[in-house]
């Protein structure tokens, strides 16, 4: 499946997004954990990239990891994600983009439920929530 790339200069991101928003999905920030807008919703609902509207995760996925970051055990479709290794802050761990718009979302780690066994720690920042009814 192939994504149209989204492809805006730093000024339009800027404009677009909130403060924060543009902080984690453009310049690879992350949130304080607990302070989040999404790290204890439980409605049911679609998680989409706030840089470009992809839908990411779906609430059937998330789960109370307990990190302070809204978590999923898997994505809508795993080819909507980039992943890279990450060595900042003196660790490794994977990072995990929107392939659409290349914006940063968070981590994914090997320690999350079945059935995957992942833990996709993504920022509220990176993403708006669309409820369902």
């Amino acid at each position: 499946m192939s994504f149209p790339k989204v492809r805006k200069t730093e000024a339009e991101w800027q404009a677009q997004l909130s403060p924060m928003s543009f902080h984690v999905l453009r310049q690879k920030g992350t949130e304080r954990p607990f302070s989040g807008a999404y790290w204890q919703t439980t409605q049911l609902g679609l998680y989409r990239c706030a840089g470009c509207n992809t839908p990411l995760f779906h609430s059937d996925t998330k789960f109370d990891a307990g990190c302070g970051w809204p978590s999923y055990f898997a994505p809508i479709d795993p080819e909507r994600l980039i992943e890279e290794t990450d060595h900042s802050h003196g660790m490794v761990r994977t990072e995990v983009m929107c392939r659409q718009c290349g914006g940063h979302l968070g981590h994914v780690f090997p320690d999350g439920p079945a059935p995957t066994g992942l833990r996709f720690c993504i920022n509220s920042a990176s993403m708006t929530f669309e409820p369902q009814e």
